[in-house]
Order: C-alpha cells, then sequence, then structure tokens
C-alpha cells in the first residue's frame, strides 16, 4: 500500500483496563441465544424473504431450539409487520418461544411495534439509538446529554405501552436497550445511557433488562471488544438486574472470536444468524459458535445433529450459498486431499475402531465427529495430486472394502497419482477403483491363466504339486500355448511360482515377498481377496491382486496379476 494512503488510518484507541479477567477464564455453560435471521440476517438478503420463506425459516429456528428469535422490524415495513401478525393470529410462536422486535427510539415506530405485537404471550421490545462519537457528531449533530435524553424518552414510552398492552392483552413484555455501534463509544458514557436506561425501566429479579452491547462495525481486535464488555459489567450499577448481551459483527473476520471472548469477560447473552448472514461480512455466526463449545463438551442447547438439513433450508430460503469451506457444513470440511493428514485421519479411524467405543473423541484433523452432525465419513478422504497413499488406501478400503497391505499403498499410490496429474483435479472414488481393477484385476499380458488342472498334497512331507493351464499373448514366451504346466513347491503359491518358471523358461523369473488376503463381503457371497508382492532378480518388486470365491484360486490369481505387472516389457 502506498505510504501517503496508510496514514488516512487511526488505529483503535483500546481502554486503559490493566486488571482485566477475561484472559483467564473459560467458557463453562452455554449462553442464552437469539437468532436474528428474519431481521438482521434478512435485511442484508439481495432478495428479503416473503412471508413463507420467513415462515420455514422461523419454524426451522424453533427446532433447532432457539427461545429468543427476532421476526423483524414492524414499524419499518408492511411485509415485516404482516410477518409478525401472521405468526401471532396463526399462533404460530410455542409458549416457551419468546418473539423479539426491533424498533428505533422514536415515538411512531414504537406505536406502531405495539400495534404489530398485540397478542402475542410473551415479547422483547428491543430499542436502539447511536450512541459513538461519529453517530453523534456526523449522522445526529447532538451532545452526549441529548443522545441520552433520546434513549430514556424512548424507554419511557416502552415501558408505558408495556403496562397498557399488559393490561388489554396479557402480553409480558421484556425490554432490550442497544447503545447502537457501542464498539464506537467510550466506555463512561456507554454505561451512563445504560444506566439511565435501567433507572427508567426499573428492571427485577423477575423482568431483568436486556443490555445488548453490539460490535455494530467491528473496529478493533476481539480482546479490545471484550474489554469494553468487562468495563461495562464491572461499572455498571445493578449488574444483577441486566442480561448482558453481544451482537458481533464480522467486519475484520473475528466476529465469532469476539463472541467467544466477550462471554469469557461475562456477557449472559449472544445474538447472531445461522451461517452468519449479515450486513458487510456477517453477522456473529451461530452455529459456529455452538459447535465450537460442543467440540469442547459443553452442550450447546441447540440442536445442530442433522446439520445437512439446515443448511438446506437456510439456502433455500434465503438464497445465500454456503462457503465450502465453511466450519462443520462446508461441503470440504471433512475432507482431507493432503497425504500426510489422510494418513493420520485414516490411523485415528482405526484407533477407535480398536479401542471398542472409547468415550472420547480423538482423530488427528478433525476437531468433531462428523456422525455427530448427520455428515458422513464417505468424504473424509478426498485424492488429487496432493494426496498420499494414506487417503488412496483409505478410499479403496472404507468405499470397496479393499484393506491393501502396507507396503502395497505406495505403489498403487503412485498409479492414482498419475492419473491425478494427468486429468488434474479431484480423482473420484469410482475412478480410484476403476484403476485399482485396470492395474491389478484386469493385467493378462503377456500372461494369462486358463485354469487350474489339479492341486495334489503329499501328506508325509506337506509338498503340493498343481498343474496350471496357461496361454501367452507374446510368441514364444511359453513353451506351449494352451497347455497345462506342473509345478511342485511347499504350498500353492510356490508350486504356481515353480509351473509359470517352468513355462516360460525362466523369463519370468522371481521370488515371492509378501502374501496377505482378506474376504470381501459376508456370508454366502464372500470372496477371497488376495495380494502378492514379488521380487525379480534386478531387486525391482511388484504386487499383484486375485479376487475369487476359492481362496487357492484368488492366491493364484493375485501371483499372475503380479508377474504381468512385472514383466509387461519382456
Amino acid at each position: 500500500m502506498k505510504p501517503e494512503i496508510v496514514k488516512k488510518y487511526q488505529p483503535y484507541r483500546p481502554l486503559d483496563l490493566k486488571d482485566r479477567t477475561w484472559p483467564n477464564k473459560t467458557i463453562t455453560k452455554a449462553p442464552r441465544w437469539c437468532s436474528v435471521d428474519l431481521r438482521d440476517g434478512n435485511q442484508a438478503l439481495v432478495y428479503p424473504m416473503e412471508i413463507p420463506a420467513k415462515t420455514e425459516l422461523f419454524k426451522l429456528l424453533v427446532e433447532i431450539g432457539f427461545k429468543e428469535i427476532e421476526v423483524g422490524f414492524p414499524s419499518a415495513a408492511d411485509v415485516e409487520y404482516n410477518f409478525l401478525r401472521h405468526l401471532v393470529d396463526n399462533r404460530l410462536v410455542p409458549q416457551d418461544v419468546t418473539i423479539q422486535i426491533l424498533t428505533q427510539a422514536r415515538e411512531h415506530l414504537i406505536r406502531k411495534s405495539f400495534e404489530a405485537l398485540a397478542g402475542v404471550h410473551r415479547a422483547i421490545v428491543h430499542m436502539y439509538n447511536p450512541t459513538s462519537t461519529l453517530q453523534r457528531d456526523v449522522v445526529f449533530g447532538m451532545s452526549r446529554d441529548e443522545i441520552k435524553k433520546l434513549a430514556v424518552d424512548g424507554i419511557r414510552l416502552v415501558k408505558q405501552l408495556a403496562t397498557e398492552y399488559h393490561k388489554k392483552t396479557g402480553t409480558i413484555f421484556e425490554l432490550e436497550y442497544s447503545p447502537e455501534s457501542f464498539s464506537g463509544t467510550e466506555g463512561d458514557f456507554a454505561v451512563e445511557v445504560c444506566s439511565a436506561v435501567m433507572d427508567v425501566w426499573e428492571p427485577t429479579e423477575e423482568n431483568k433488562i436486556i443490555l445488548n452491547l453490539p460490535s455494530t462495525v467491528e473496529m478493533a481486535t476481539p480482546n479490545i471488544y471484550a474489554d469494553q464488555i468487562e468495563y461495562v459489567i464491572r461499572n455498571l450499577p445493578r449488574r444483577d438486574l441486566a442480561v448482558i448481551s453481544l451482537h458481533t459483527h464480522n467486519d475484520r473476520g473475528c466476529g465469532v472470536a469476539a463472541a467467544e471472548l466477550a462471554l469469557m469477560a461475562g456477557a449472559d447473552r449472544v445474538e447472531g444468524t445461522l451461517f452468519g448472514n449479515g450486513e458487510r461480512t456477517g453477522n456473529c455466526d451461530l452455529v459456529t459458535v455452538a459447535l465450537n463449545m460442543f467440540t469442547q463438551g459443553i452442550n450447546p442447547n441447540l440442536d445442530f445433529s442433522n446439520i445437512n438439513r439446515v443448511a438446506e433450508v437456510y439456502e433455500r430460503t434465503t438464497r445465500m450459498g454456503i462457503h465450502e469451506r465453511h466450519p462443520y457444513v462446508g461441503e470440504l470440511v471433512f475432507t482431507a486431499f493432503s497425504g500426510s493428514h489422510q494418513d493420520a485421519i485414516n490411523k485415528g479411524m482405526h484407533r477407535l475402531a480398536s479401542q471398542n467405543g472409547t468415550p472420547y473423541w480423538a482423530v488427528p484433523y478433525l476437531p468433531i465427529d462428523p456422525q455427530d452432525i448427520g455428515r458422513t465419513y464417505d468424504s473424509i478422504i478426498r485424492i488429487n495430486s496432493q494426496s498420499g497413499k494414506g487417503g488412496v488406501a483409505y478410499v479403496m478400503e472404507h468405499d470397496f472394502g479393499c484393506k491393501l497391505p502396507k507396503t502395497m499403498h505406495p505403489e498403487f499410490a503412485a498409479v492414482v497419482q498419475a492419473i491425478a496429474e494427468k486429468q488434474g483435479g479431484e480423482v473420484m472414488p469410482q475412478d480410484i477403483h476403476t484403476a485399482f481393477q485396470n492395474e491389478y484385476l484386469n493385467r493378462k499380458v503377456p500372461l494369462e491363466l486358463l485354469g487350474i488342472s489339479s492341486i495334489e498334497e503329499n501328506p508325509d512331507s506337506g509338498d503340493v504339486k498343481l498343474a496350471l493351464k496357461m496361454q501367452s499373448s507374446k510368441d514364444g514366451w511359453l513353451a506351449a500355448q494352451n497347455a497345462s504346466f506342473e509345478g511342485k513347491g511347499n504350498g500353492p503359491l510356490d508350486a504356481a511360482r515353480d509351473a509359470i518358471q517352468r513355462a516360460t523358461k525362466n523369463k519370468a523369473s522371481f521370488q515371492i515377498k509378501n502374501y496377505a488376503e482378506h474376504s470381501l463381503g459376508e456370508g454366502s457371497d464372500a470372496r477371497a481377496i488376495s495380494y502378492i508382492q514379488i521380487a525379480r532378480e534386478d531387486g525391482a518388486s511388484f504386487y499383484g491382486v486375485g479376487i475369487s470365491p476359492n481362496i487357492s484360486r484368488a492366491s493364484i490369481e493375485a501371483l499372475f496379476s503380479a508377474v504381468n505387472r512385472a514383466f509387461t516389457q519382456n
């Protein structure tokens, strides 16, 4: 950046709070949550929601477990007013859910807000007015006293109307007051305004006041916001009669962090939206905050056990997309492309399985069990040119049941990497399986096994004699085409090796290095899969794979597969 441009900006001046306590605290319980998706989130949409979409999203929020939901700004637009009436008139608000509405500190807007709320069983009237130095000087041209009087006069009217409507309709009213642009307000003035509002409202133990302290625009690092919250809590008279609420924005990309640090500073309540939708860069992401708590063993009291459904309803009603890397819900967040990550995840999964239901989740690179939020393991490991042997092996085992021997991992990973580099991008599991079949199972050149004529075992010596019928696609490679060749050895594999070397007149000279096998599937449909590694005379080694309902046939086919890979050019 040009130095003369940088000089336009001044650093935020932090509070002088030397004995702050929040850095030594941790979050130990869930706060009160309030969703503002239908108000703050809705006003930030390119295409604001109409009543049907709003209703569907409202029902989802209730299902998730939100007990306080800000449904709109009923005095600002007919659709906002009509939506609130739709909820009330159709009795769509459960008895344990409190409706919240927003209004400016202006008389006609406050009165219309109460008209819209008539008949609801419990409501939070959320009134705000700006208090920051910038708003006072630039927007309103008001002094501190004038700004405070604006707040006090508005609260006085809210209290009057709350009393009147309670007598007429029985509605229980709570008050939420926001010194808007709190993050740009002097600490002492924020306390002064909030105290004056409390004096007018006269909160009680049974009906506390909600003081919402928003970072309307995120102006500094999250620790400074936490200092501001702690400062107000320390200096507010009768803090015990106030619920300290947070409403962070994400202008600096720290909306979640600011909310978490402010909870450590003593706040009681968090406002935000699903997936952080909101003006400019968005609001506090309640899904992330809640599931962050969940990973620490704290019950967030919100149900995100089917996060895919939550995302689907959200995207459809708001017409907003969710980024692939969005925490917990993004398409790729439970996906590892890096080879070392894939290997670590694979080992972590096997460790969990071997521990027979350990009470604690502990898998490298996965802070949460995807199943706990309705995700699956299907996409944990995906393969591209950056992937490693562990990832390829995981896909083969998890998707296709093939437990490749560890010494085979590098060999097949190199096959898949060559495909990834050639085509670019991700190699899908089915493409990996096809490559496995072509590389190992479909190898018929230069030698093809046509059948096993006989297998005889000497009961005294344990030696095995067998006859293999085979043919070759290369002239002169076999002593005779379509013929049976006998071999002897200390087992079927050793005998098959002997038969191949006799048939090829030692053109295929090798030793068997490793052998592994397991079953594919269960019950009567189960088949055996064998993996055999051979070494040529020059030391180069190659794996082969065979599959058959018969284990002896599978192992011999694996041997032919390895020979064909080792002697393709012969």
